[in-house]
């Protein structure tokens, strides 16, 4: 006998399959800032009716992804400079802690990962992909977040890192970089030499320094 998916479970399954790729898509800046969106242009590209289209934009407006006019305009954030300021705090304070909480637990592994993850940055950065470097720069903070064991803290700075998107693929144009940030190298010797007070300061220059030259 071959079951089918009844249909409110096809229409939840298609929600979140578009819900989580708009969602990548928009934190690793796929979608410049101030891109408007329309619910017909969404089902017809992910092929879903109106209903898991409207789900899907109705969850990233919440989580500040998205913004929607009275009018009902959908588009990525533009964000203005005190908003920056305030999202750039929110990272040098949430992160910085991750960052702290993970150290004792950052085994030579993560830290040979973490220099994997940095030569891909690089890689990203000579090809001139800001998507592939806005995306492999997320992986490297992740990957030693992750070891802070801190779930709920985490999910905050994915949710600053998420209404940052647009706005960093803007500041990857404004910067024209040519190597990767240099705040990871001194991240990893601090990993490596179990320097917190190091791994602070690089975490919190690294997370602050770019937006704050954006705002300015």
């Amino acid at each position: 006998m071959t079951l089918t998916a009844r249909p409110t479970e096809a229409s939840s399954n298609a929600h979140d399959r578009l819900y989580r790729h708009l969602r990548s898509r928009i934190m690793h800046g796929d979608l410049p800032p101030g891109q408007a969106l329309t619910l017909r242009g969404l089902g017809k590209e992910y092929g879903v009716s109106m209903t898991p289209a409207r789900e899907s934009v109705r969850r990233l407006v919440a989580e500040g992804a998205l913004t929607m006019s009275a009018s009902g305009r959908i588009s990525t954030p533009e964000l203005s400079n005190d908003r920056i300021e305030e999202l750039a705090a929110l990272r040098a304070l949430i992160e910085v802690e991750l960052a702290s909480r993970a150290l004792p637990r950052a085994h030579f592994a993560l830290i040979d990962r973490m220099q994997t993850i940095n030569t891909a940055i690089a890689e990203a950065v000579g090809r001139g992909d800001a998507v592939a470097y806005i995306r492999t720069n997320l992986e490297f903070h992740r990957t030693l977040y992750l070891r802070a064991q801190a779930p709920a803290m985490l999910a905050m700075a994915e949710t600053v890192w998420l209404q940052m998107g647009p706005t960093m693929r803007a500041l990857y144009g404004r910067l024209r970089r040519t190597e990767p940030p240099q705040f990871h190298r001194l991240i990893i010797a601090a990993l490596k030499a179990g320097d917190e007070p190091g791994l602070r300061l690089a975490v919190r220059s690294d997370v602050s320094q770019g937006l704050r030259m954006l705002a300015g």
